[in-house]
């Protein structure tokens, strides 16, 4: 280096002497040396303290797959879809329970340890606790104008305190008891009238799936159907719209669409995920935003006022004021809210008793002790209700199996790195993307004995009497509802859902195989999915005297 840059300097020199004085030549000679020697001292700089420190600093984790230049591991993400299948293999092959991809430019953190978990999550909480600001996201929240899939940032802190404060609040828990009800008995009535008119043959599907959306539909907008739905209590189409637009923007939600990794290349829509996006959104807003907008008018109007008592959360939501006396949320805010509250609602529930009662339906005797629990503790002579819960830990237990074993996602919602960080030992660059595997923490064989067994009572074994057991679980050796500072802010409400409808389906129904389905159900995954590939068909029976069955419902 230092030949190379003298013979430059020596050439400039040559030509400059010819038309300078010797004073000039001197001060160029002079100039020359101390450039030589500035270049002399940063290498030796280099060559003995950067290099030796970097190779101090921690390193990455275990990469997964060699990248490409500038578009990273990008061409094979779309190659092997579902992405999330490939990556689960990537880690299996590299026997490692923490991996990175590059996709881009964005080092994508995968953990299936729930050990380092924990120190993600737990530790480490403030570091990781943002989103990234992806394609679906952006259109499902209007811009990140909600709370759970948003970044950090002085909105989420607004709407974090709209949701914990007047949404989810113990209080309104109580205060919508009667709507959560009436939904509870709509689906003892609706699989009844099936018993009756179907043979007793019940979707469970689409049965979890109706209650699951009515719940939310009922303390949102005060609604059951957004059609006229069916005298037998099901969804009618407008409601089966609803959810699968619903249940569209969960599958594309976080599916790792190039332009979450390229944001230039978004206005081309290479994967054709923002068309399917945008297409579940205007469903979802054909049906809320009609609503929405007339209630927005009625407060206006003086129709509704702080003075009467409100029937929903939208009433709660479009009351709410600032400092100053002026209305808090903006219309888009309550919209947005609304979806984000809708879509978190779902899923979860009507996932994991599907899941519960096909493995159950496999295992009869499972079946048979969660029957004689509920029996044991309500009776037959009145329907399960909320304040039932915690005597009913073995039917908690069955849930808590369903959510280990068949989670709704693969992974978590990422969480985002807010500075450069180091975790379990390896250097985490800011701005990663942390994936959390559901799949592989709740079938840790590290964690759980025989992990792809269905066995309630091994979440019963460490519970000592008289302890009311929980979907939650702290040490994040599987996830139900995410933990830390973006955890699942609707555990109480999405807990007693979860036990809602698998304690009435329980205890009002005896469930049976379909005589054409063979011996046992068929428990393989769905392939893009983890749902049950073929959605469960049960026979149900009514094991209650008749006058249990809610007939007329408003």
């Amino acid at each position: 280096m230092e030949n190379v840059t003298s013979a430059l300097w020596n050439s400039s020199l040559h030509q400059l002497s010819n038309v300078s004085s010797p004073f000039v030549t001197a001060f160029l000679q002079f100039s020359a040396t101390l450039v030589v020697l500035a270049f002399a001292l940063f290498y030796l700089h280099k060559f003995l303290f950067v290099d030796k420190g970097r190779d101090m600093q921690p390193r990455l984790p275990p990469l997964l797959v060699k990248p490409w230049p500038i578009v990273g591991s990008l061409p094979e993400m779309v190659r092997n879809r579902p992405t999330f299948r490939w990556i689960h293999q990537l880690m299996k092959d590299a026997n490692t329970e923490i991996g990175y991809i590059r996709f881009g430019n964005v080092h994508v953190i995968t953990v299936t340890c729930p050990e380092i978990a924990r120190q993600f999550l737990k530790e480490k909480d403030a570091v990781f606790a943002s989103r990234p600001t992806i394609m679906a996201a952006d259109l499902t929240t209007k811009g990140f104008l909600t709370t759970a899939l948003v970044p950090m940032g002085d909105q989420w802190k607004k709407m974090r305190k709209v949701l914990v404060n007047e949404m989810l609040a113990p209080i309104r828990h109580r205060w919508l008891q009667e709507k959560r009800d009436e939904e509870a008995d709509n689906l003892v009535r609706y699989v009844y009238n099936l018993c009756v008119s179907a043979g007793g043959l019940v979707n469970v599907r689409v049965a979890s799936q109706q209650y699951c959306g009515n719940v939310p539909r009922n303390i949102l907008f005060s609604r059951r159907y957004f059609g006229e739905g069916k005298e037998d209590g099901g969804p009618g189409f407008e409601e089966e719209e609803h959810v699968s637009a619903v249940f569209t923007i969960l599958a594309y939600l976080y599916s790792f669409c190039v332009s979450d990794y390229m944001p230039r290349l978004r206005r081309l829509d290479l994967d054709g995920h923002e068309k399917v996006m945008k297409e579940a959104l205007r469903i979802i807003g054909k049906y809320h935003d009609p609503i929405i907008d007339e209630r927005i008018q009625q407060w206006k109007n003086g129709e509704k006022t702080e003075e009467k008592k409100a029937d929903d959360l939208l009433d709660v939501l479009i009351s709410l004021k600032d400092k100053k006396g002026g209305i808090l949320l903006t219309p888009d805010e309550i919209k947005a809210q609304l979806t984000e509250f809708m879509i978190a609602t779902v899923d979860n529930p009507s996932n994991a008793v599907e899941w519960a009662l096909a493995e159950m339906l496999n295992q009869p005797e499972i079946l048979e002790k969660a029957a004689e629990e509920i029996d044991r503790v309500v009776g037959r002579e009145r329907l399960v209700e909320e304040t039932d819960f915690p005597k009913l830990n073995y039917v908690k237990a069955c849930a808590r199996e369903a959510f280990r074993l068949h989670p709704i996602a693969p992974f978590n919602v990422p969480h985002v790195s807010l500075e450069d960080t180091t975790v379990a030992g390896y250097f985490i660059p800011k701005g990663s993307h942390v994936l959390l595997s559901r799949t592989a923490l709740g079938r840790n064989p590290k964690v759980w004995e025989d992990p792809l067994k269905f066995k309630p009572e091994r979440h019963l074994m460490d519970k000592e009497d008289g302890v009311s057991l929980t979907l939650t679980e702290a040490d994040l050796r599987f996830i139900s509802f995410s933990t830390g500072m973006r955890g699942c802010k609707g555990i109480l409400l999405g807990s007693s859902m979860t036990f809602m409808v698998f304690a009435r389906l329980l205890q009002c129904f005896s469930w049976s195989i379909p005589p054409a389905n063979g011996p046992t159900i068929d428990l393989t995954e769905a392939k893009d999915s983890l749902f049950i590939a073929n959605p469960l068909v049960a026979v149900a029976k009514p094991r209650l005297p008749p006058n249990m069955y809610p007939v007329h419902l408003a």
